[in-house]
C-alpha cells in the first residue's frame, strides 16, 4: 500500500489512474477499483480516496492498495515521484494531523506507544491516548484555568460593591475544583501507565573483583560485606538501584568460581544461588579487577556466565597503581558486553557512566517509550498542579490578585506544553523522528 497527503493529490491520482470513474474535485470519501499506470505497464488497483478535511491529515488522502510483488510496488513508486511526489519523512503522517489540528499531541504520543507496544498493557495504555483521554482533561483544565484567569484579571476593575465584581468565596471554590480536577488527572496517567515489573540487575565475576564494594556504591544504604579475604559474599543480597527515573533490583552473590565445592556445603549452595540468579537476570553486571592479566582464567570466567543474559563490564578497581585503564580488546572480544566503563567503587569513579550503560542496556534509554511519555505528562500535571497552588496560597495570605492571575497563566503554560500548543520544536523533532515511515 502507498499512501499519498497533501494539496496535489488528487493531481497525483489522476496522472496515474485508469478506469472507468475517474477520481474527481468534490468527489466524496470512496473506494474505487482501476488500474495503475506505472509508466511501464498496469496493475491492478484498489484506490481509496479520503478528501480533507475529513482526513486523518485534513489534506487531501489517497492509498494505493496494490499486488504485494516488490518489483511492482517500486515501480508505482517511482511513478508517483517522477510525478512529483516526494518520501515521506518518519512519522509525518501523523505530525501533519498534529499541525494541522486533528490530533493533540498527547494523541500522536499515543500512535507512536501503540506502534511500538510490547504488550497487552502497553496497547491498552496507548490506546488510552489515543482515544483521547489525557487530551479532554487536560482541555476541559485548561479551559477552566483560562476562565478563573479571566475573572481574576476582570476582577481588578471592579471594586468589591460593584455588579462584575466577582465574589472571593466563588474565585476560591473554582480554584479548588481546578485543582481537584488537575490531582484526578494525575491519578488518571498514574493508573494509565503500564506497571513494569523491576528489572533485575546481578553482578557476577570472580571472588574479590569488588562486587560487594560496588553493590554499596549503587545502592543507597547497602551494606554487603566487604573483605579482602575469599570468598566473603556467600547469601544472596538485594537493594534497588536507580537508573535514571527507573528503579530496578540490584543483587549481589556469591562470585563465579570452579565450582567444586563438597556438596551439600555453605559454599557449594551459596555458588548454586548465584548460577540461578544470574540465570534469571534481565542484565549482568559483570566486575573485573583491573589489576588482572590472566586472560585464560577470564575467558574461563566469561565461560561460565549465562551466554543469554546479556552484560556491562564493570572494569573495576582502576584506582590501584598495578591497574590497566581500559580492558583489553581480548577480553572484549572473548566476553562480548553490551558495554563497559572503569569504576572505582570506593572513590565513586566511573558509577554515572556505568549507570547509563546499565540502563541503555536494558533499554531503558529507547525502549520505555510509555515510562518517558507518561513522565513528560506528569511533569506537566504537577507544574500546572504547583502553579495554581502557590498562587492561591500567595492570594488567601494577601498577595494580590493579578500576582494570582500570573500564577494562572503558569499554570495553563504547564498543560499547553502536554498537549502540544507550546512545545518546543527540538522535542517535536525527537518525538517524530522515533516513527517508522509509513506512519
Amino acid at each position: 500500500m502507498i499512501r499519498v497527503s497533501g494539496p496535489r493529490t488528487l493531481e497525483l491520482v489522476r496522472a496515474v489512474w485508469v478506469g472507468d470513474v475517474a477520481p474527481s474535485e468534490g468527489l466524496p470519501r470512496a473506494v474505487l477499483s482501476g488500474e495503475f499506470d506505472d509508466g511501464r505497464g498496469r496493475q491492478p488497483l484498489l484506490l481509496l480516496w479520503m478528501p480533507g478535511p475529513r482526513s486523518f491529515t485534513r489534506e487531501d488522502v489517497a492509498e494505493f492498495h496494490l499486488p504485494g510483488s516488490p518489483p511492482l510496488v517500486r515501480c508505482a513508486l517511482e511513478r508517483l515521484l517522477a510525478e512529483g511526489a516526494r518520501l515521506a519523512g518518519p512519522g509525518e503522517f501523523t505530525r501533519r494531523a498534529f499541525e494541522s489540528g486533528r490530533i493533540d499531541l498527547t494523541r500522536a504520543e499515543g500512535v507512536l506507544a501503540l506502534v511500538e507496544a510490547r504488550g497487552a498493557e502497553e496497547r491498552r495504555a496507548a490506546l488510552a491516548l489515543v482515544t483521547g483521554g489525557l487530551a479532554g482533561r487536560v482541555g476541559d483544565l485548561r479551559a477552566a484555568l483560562e476562565d478563573l484567569r479571566v475573572t481574576c484579571e476582570a476582577n481588578l476593575d471592579f471594586e468589591e460593591t460593584e455588579t462584575g465584581h466577582v465574589p472571593r468565596c466563588e474565585l476560591e471554590s473554582t480554584a479548588r475544583a481546578v485543582a481537584e480536577g488537575l490531582a484526578e488527572a494525575l491519578a488518571w496517567e498514574e493508573r494509565r501507565t503500564p506497571p513494569t515489573g523491576e528489572a533485575r540487575v546481578v553482578l557476577a565475576g570472580a571472588p574479590n573483583a569488588g562486587k560487594s564494594a560496588l553493590f554499596n556504591a549503587l545502592v543507597e544504604g547497602g551494606a554487603a560485606l566487604v573483605s579482602e579475604l575469599a570468598p566473603t559474599t556467600r547469601d544472596v543480597a538485594e537493594g534497588p538501584w536507580i537508573l535514571g527515573d527507573v528503579r530496578v533490583a540490584l543483587v549481589d552473590c556469591a562470585g563465579v568460581g570452579n565450582d567444586d565445592a563438597r556438596a551439600g556445603s555453605v559454599e557449594a549452595l551459596a555458588h548454586e544461588g548465584a548460577r540461578g540468579a544470574r540465570a534469571a537476570a534481565d542484565l549482568l553486571l559483570w566486575v573485573v579487577d583491573a589489576t588482572r592479566s590472566d586472560a585464560a582464567a577470564l575467558a574461563r570466567e566469561a565461560a561460565r556466565l549465562p551466554a543469554d543474559v546479556p552484560r556491562v563490564l564493570a572494569w573495576s578497581k582502576t584506582d590501584l597503581a598495578a591497574a590497566v585503564q581500559r580492558p583489553p580488546a581480548e577480553l572484549l572480544a572473548v566476553g562480548r558486553p553490551a558495554a563497559w566503563a572503569a569504576v572505582c567503587a570506593l572513590a565513586g569513579g566511573g558509577l554515572e557512566e556505568l549507570t547509563t550503560a546499565c540502563a541503555e542496556s536494558l533499554g531503558f534509554a529507547s525502549a520505555g517509550l510509555p515510562r518517558e511519555l507518561s513522565a513528560r505528562h506528569r511533569e506537566g500535571l504537577r507544574a500546572a498542579a504547583s502553579a495554581l497552588g502557590e498562587g492561591l496560597d500567595g492570594w488567601r495570605s494577601g498577595a494580590p490578585l493579578d500576582l494570582f492571575a500570573a500564577h494562572l497563566r503558569e499554570a495553563c503554560d504547564a498543560l499547553d506544553a502536554i498537549d502540544g500548543r507550546t512545545t518546543p520544536e527540538d522535542v517535536l523533532e525527537r518525538l517524530f523522528a522515533r516513527f517508522c515511515i509509513g506512519k
